[in-house]
Parts: structure tokens; sequence; C-alpha cells
């Protein structure tokens, strides 16, 4: 009976073996999908990391070339600025020889309009009939007209750099411009690229806050599976020995079983020898315990 009771709690605490290796397991995959789960969130978190640094290099090579350019036309832009005041008080001199000649000779208009004038003129009496009385009127004229470019001859090469100074002032003052417009293009660009690399940092910190989150979550995980894993091993080696228990219980069975038999045939096969003694009446039981003393003894 003790021996019974034995084996009945044994194959209970087998029965509840089995079942906390089932939950060990469920749990064990659930905590390993966790972990990975974890694991990919941080490498993501890395990645995003990488990738953002990565770019913040692109742009702060971008931003440090265009502030960079915007430094060079600045200096070229001053350069212009320069060279335009110093042509401008340069064309002051000039314009100032250019009047003390013009009111020295009372010259009114510009040489290469009076030779543009005497041209038309001429131009106008070899072409065109006209009138005598005409015609000695724009002789006269143009004979006036030769008498002041002769005299305005005088300025023209004071008149022709000063045009030449007012040309190289308007195409300094548009190279000037263009230098600021260029400027202003590139120094908008750089801000933008710093805008964007300002962005980019300020996520930076939450990434790297995913990213210890992530990595504590995933360590927490790994240990968390390592030691359900170890449950689980004590589990088997518990269940291993109650079915070891189990199967010498059965063995011991068994053997006490096949001797109980064996005293009882010993037992039937004494009061079958004693009765074959004693003469007395020997039952179809006995007979057969009988053959067999018989079958033995050969």
């Amino acid at each position: 009976m003790p021996e019974e009771k034995n084996k009945k709690e044994l194959l209970k605490n087998l029965s509840k073996c089995r079942k906390e290796i089932i939950e060990l397991r469920l749990s064990l995959n659930q905590l390993d999908n966790q972990k990975e789960d974890w694991f990919k969130k941080k490498e993501k978190a890395s990645n995003d990391l990488s990738n953002i640094f990565k770019k913040i290099k692109e742009l702060k090579n971008s931003r440090n070339n265009l502030t960079k350019k915007v430094k060079e036309l600045k200096s070229k832009r001053e350069n212009y600025n320069n060279l335009i005041k110093d042509k401008i008080s340069e064309i002051k001199k000039v314009n100032k020889e250019k009047n003390d000649i013009i009111n020295k000779f009372n010259l009114k208009e510009d040489p290469s309009q009076i030779k543009n004038d005497i041209e038309r003129l001429e131009m106008k009496i070899e072409t065109e009939v006209i009138p005598f009385d005409k015609e000695q009127k724009l002789m006269k004229e143009i004979k006036l007209k030769k008498k002041k470019y002769k005299e305005a001859e005088k300025v023209s090469e004071v008149w022709k750099k000063s045009d030449s100074l007012s040309n190289e002032i308007d195409k300094l003052r548009k190279e000037a411009d263009d230098a600021h417009k260029n400027i202003k293009i590139n120094a908008d660009e750089s801000q933008k690229k710093h805008e964007e690399m300002l962005e980019l940092l300020k996520s930076i910190d939450n990434l790297k806050k995913e990213e210890d989150s992530a990595y504590k979550k995933f360590f927490e995980s790994k240990k968390k599976v390592a030691e359900v894993n170890d449950k689980l091993k004590k589990k088997l080696v518990e269940i291993n020995e109650i079915n070891k228990e189990l199967g010498l219980s059965k063995e011991k069975a068994k053997k006490e079983k096949k001797q109980k038999q064996e005293k009882i045939i010993k037992e039937k096969e004494e009061k079958v020898e004693d009765k074959i003694k004693k003469g007395k009446k020997l039952t179809t039981e006995d007979l057969l315990v009988f053959q067999r003393l018989d079958s033995n003894e050969k």
C-alpha cells in the first residue's frame, strides 16, 4: 500500500512537471520573440543614427563649401567696390578737366556728335536735290561745325577717357551686383543646410534614447530567456528522475509479483505432495499442480 501511494505521488508530480515544462516552453518562445523584437528595434535605431551622422557630415561639408564661396564672393565684391571708388575718383578728375576745356573753348556738344552732324549734312548735300540757297546755308553750317569740331578735338581724348571710365564703372557695378546676388543665393543655401543639420542634431538625442532603451529591454529579455531556460533544464532533469523512479518502481512491483506467485505455487505443490503421501483424493487443480511437479522433475 505504501508503495502504491508513492507511485501515485510520482505520477502526480510527473503530470505537474509536464505541465510546467509546457508553460516554460511557451514562456521561453514568447521571451525569445520579445528579445528578437527589441534587438531589431535597437539595430534600427543604430542604423538610423549612422545614417543621420552620415547626412550631417554631408550637410556640414556642403555648408562649409557654401560659406567659403560666400567669403570669396564678398572679397570679390569688396574689390569691385574699391575699384569703383577709384574709378569714380578718377572720372571726377577727368570730368573736371573736360569741363575746364569746354568752358575755355565754349563747347556745347560732344565732339563725336559734332562729327556725326557734319557727316549727316554732307551726305544730305551729296544725295539729295536741294535748292541752291538752302545748299549754301547747309555748307555754311558744315563750315561752322568743322570749326567747332577742330576746337573740340582738343578735348576728344579727355571725352573718350571720360566715356571709357564711365563704361568701366558700369561694368564694375554690374560685376559687384552679380557678386552680391550670388552672395545672397549661396548664403541662403548655406543657412538652409545649417538649419537642416540642426534639425538632425535634435533627433540624435531621441534616437540615442530609443537605442539605449531597446538595448536595455533586449538585455533584460536575454536575461529572462536564460533564467527560463535554466528552469526548463532543471524541470527536464526532474522529469527524467521521476520517469526513472517510476521505471524502478514498476520493475520492483513486477519482481515482487513474481516472487508472490512462486510462493503460492510452492505452497500448492507442498499441499499436493502431502495429500499424495497421506493417500488423499486429488482435485482437478491438484492434478494440474501434480503434472507441473512431474514435468519439473523430468
